[in-house]
């Protein structure tokens, strides 16, 4: 058993094992990191997930499902969707900006090329 808990057992109440599926993603210092994740998707839930998961990628994994269960207790209708299609209409906004200030700049180039071939002749 480990001396300290990881935070999801803690919250479980239960023992540590020493090959507790948890402990190297779930620190005790950030218990509220494995309450949210439990919340949305729950602890066995998440247990399978990992297990199921290459050791190497499982890190990745808890970041992923630590943002969107943040992001759906945060919204609860849309959670992480909502993020993305924010961002999304962010992107298309900044795509139509810089699409007329290149026209723009064509224009005053196209502009400029004119007045100094016209002083030229």
């Amino acid at each position: 058993m480990n001396p300290k808990r990881c935070a999801a057992c803690k919250y479980l109440r239960r023992r540590c094992p020493k090959d507790c599926i948890f402990s190297p993603y779930f620190p005790p210092s950030d218990p509220d990191k494995f309450a949210c994740i439990h919340r949305i998707y729950g602890a066995g839930n998440i247990s399978k997930m990992l297990q199921q998961l290459p050791v190497q990628t499982r890190a990745e994994a808890v970041k992923s499902l630590s943002f969107e269960a943040k992001c759906r207790v945060e919204d609860p209708v849309y959670g992480c969707v909502g993020i993305i299609s924010l961002l999304q209409t962010q992107i298309q906004e900044t795509q139509t900006l810089l699409a007329k200030t290149q026209a723009e700049i064509a224009v005053a180039q196209t502009k400029h090329s004119q007045t100094q071939i016209s002083e030229f002749m």
